[in-house]
């Protein structure tokens, strides 16, 4: 019999992390009901789907024990074997909610975020003695978690990387007329999708795409996102009015992704990089920042293109290039298409957590 699942998020945002977590909810079906905040973006994922799902209302650590009497309640009514967290700040939930239930469920974190400071306090060795396992999103995050945490209290680490589900594709005509329809028209289209706010490193991309245009290149940036920081939103539509289209919030990220000839991650610090590889699958070639995350999925000058973080004069020649040899641009388009499949396609990284779940 498959073991029961609990996913537990109450992140108040949407990104990659709680959208992974959704779909990972989603492929284990029956055997997992999700936990999630009531009043969090992610919640309208759920609603009018045959998700199950339970909210909570998120609550300072004062407070945090009327949650993890619920949570716990959850564990034990739902039989649950395996609370699955992704959000780090949910660690104090978890365990508290495990210690307080009759099943006293393994606790298992996907490790989305970096680790940049040692947990040898009493707080964090209670709170790892309790954790089960880890199972960090990239080589480098492992590689921290082994640094920070002392080696009696981490838990069993390994690395699963978050997979991304093949896109359906458009067709020349599709893509023809709504590029049309956003102004992008014949300009060679360098797209960039995420929050905007500035570590995600929107000016950096556009500041490359209006050096280019002053060079007399026809480019245009296609900005896919919503603005979680309003001053910096604004001073983006005054600096880069006449080389940006801002689309706003959008469920359909991988089909705007289709309409652009280069997609760029920009981020300073990018724990993953799940954009990269839903460009990757869409054929679109990818430029992304040469630090963190990206190091793991793109190799540089076989299928993709790596750039000086935060160097928009680096991306700005990287970007030319791209623009002037399309031999170049398609070749990285279709490696980088290959290895996504390869390796990061979500069936097999979501066959992989059942695994891992199952034999915890």
């Amino acid at each position: 019999m498959a073991k029961k699942i609990c996913a537990l998020c109450l992140s108040p945002d949407l990104g990659g992390l709680e959208l992974y977590m959704m779909r990972a909810s989603s492929y284990l079906g029956e055997q997992c009901i999700s936990v999630i905040n009531e009043k969090g973006k992610l919640k309208s994922y759920y609603e009018g789907t045959s998700h199950r799902y339970a909210t909570l209302k998120r609550r300072n650590l004062l407070f945090l024990w009327i949650n993890a009497r619920t949570l716990a309640r959850i564990i034990d009514d739902e039989a649950i074997d395996v609370l699955h967290l992704h959000w780090t700040k949910d660690l104090p939930l978890a365990i508290m909610g495990k210690l307080l239930s009759k099943r006293r469920p393994k606790v298992v974190q996907s490790r989305h975020m970096t680790m940049t400071r040692f947990k040898d306090d009493f707080y964090h060795r209670f709170l790892y003695k309790n954790l089960d396992s880890i199972l960090a999103v990239t080589h480098q995050v492992k590689m921290q978690i082994e640094k920070f945490i002392p080696s009696d209290i981490r838990p069993v680490t390994e690395v699963l990387y978050i997979g991304a589900e093949q896109p359906t594709l458009i067709s020349k005509e599709e893509r023809s007329d709504r590029r049309r329809q956003l102004g992008l028209n014949d300009s060679f289209t360098v797209g960039i999708v995420g929050r905007i706010e500035e570590p995600k490193g929107q000016h950096i991309v556009l500041e490359a795409v209006k050096s280019m245009h002053q060079n007399g290149i026809d480019v245009k940036g296609l900005i896919v996102g919503h603005a979680m920081d309003e001053a910096y939103f604004k001073k983006l539509r005054n600096d880069y009015a006449d080389v940006a289209v801002f689309t706003g919030f959008t469920r359909e990220a991988q089909t705007l992704m289709q309409l652009c000839d280069v997609m760029v991650l920009a981020t300073k610090k990018e724990t993953f990089g799940l954009v990269l590889i839903e460009a990757m699958m869409c054929g679109v070639c990818v430029v992304a920042s040469d630090s963190g995350g990206p190091l793991e999925i793109i190799d540089d000058g076989i299928n993709g293109l790596l750039f000086k973080t935060f160097d928009s004069s680096d991306l700005a020649e990287k970007l030319t290039m791209l623009c002037r040899d399309n031999v170049f641009k398609e070749m990285f388009a279709e490696a980088g298409r290959a290895k996504a499949l390869e390796v990061f396609e979500s069936e097999k990284q979501f066959a992989e957590l059942q695994r891992v779940l199952e034999n915890l």
